[in-house]
């Protein structure tokens, strides 16, 4: 019963209809209000009794470390997916999201250097969080590059899958650094189970960032997806009909 339902809605021809169904009211939404939130961050919200003015960054460093794991979540179901299932779709999405996840992983490790140099006097420390972050952005790299190596796609997608899962190990190790180990990072302001530390004021705007700066990063990936639907679907006949 699972499988039938994930055969149904995750064929890639419906996927492609279904994006460009959906793509323009999520990268509307998104747009505005990330302009929105990065404005109200940036120019309305009172000064930091202790940071200053340099806690602004938070308003994309945030969004982008967030986003750095969740996509390395998302490609982990999609692999156990495509291992399970055999959904062609959830192994083009695994290679799909690769980049985009490198890319916000990049995003965040710059953001928080320049972070550091006004906070911790070093734009650089070999913390817990700092050194499983970066490397999160060179699995991301090293599984791009594996993939491409190989011209046998079917084998490409099943050991990266593999690889995907086995690399998951990763993300508990940078959620959780900053209470197994001594670093110079705080912990998560912002948790599902205790009351946000961080002033109202301040909060807002960065929820606000969160939400805008993940449709965009959402926007990213369904159009790589889309890309590597055309590279691997190109001899179908739906696809000339679609292009």
């Amino acid at each position: 019963m699972i499988k039938k339902f994930i055969h149904q809605f995750a064929s890639p021809k419906t996927y492609l209809y279904q994006v460009d169904r959906f793509y323009s009211y999520i990268f509307l939404f998104s747009i505005i209000t990330y302009i929105i939130s990065i404005t109200w961050g940036l120019l309305y919200t009172p000064e930091d009794f202790v940071q200053g003015n340099s806690y602004r960054i938070i308003y994309l460093h945030v969004p982008a470390s967030f986003l750095s794991q969740s996509l390395y979540i998302a490609m982990a179901i999609s692999s156990v997916t495509y291992l399970i299932w055999r959904v062609k779709l959830a192994a083009y999405l695994v290679i799909a999201i690769a980049p985009i996840g490198a890319m916000t992983t990049f995003i965040a490790l710059i953001s928080g250097s320049i972070w550091g140099i006004p906070t911790w006097g070093t734009w650089w420390q070999w913390d817990a969080r700092i050194t499983s972050t970066l490397i999160l952005f060179i699995m991301y790299l090293g599984l791009i590059s594996l993939h491409n190596s190989f011209s046998n796609h079917e084998k490409a997608d099943k050991l990266l899958s593999w690889l995907v899962i086995v690399g998951a190990i990763n993300i508990p190790i940078i959620k959780k650094s900053v209470d197994w180990w001594s670093t110079l990072h705080q912990s998560a302001s912002i948790t599902l189970t205790d009351k946000p530390s961080i002033d109202p004021v301040m909060l807002y705007p960065l929820i606000g960032s969160i939400t805008g700066f993940f449709g965009l990063v959402i926007c990213l990936v369904l159009l790589s997806s889309k890309y590597q639907i055309f590279i691997r679907e190109k001899n179908k006949s739906w696809v000339k009909d679609y292009v």
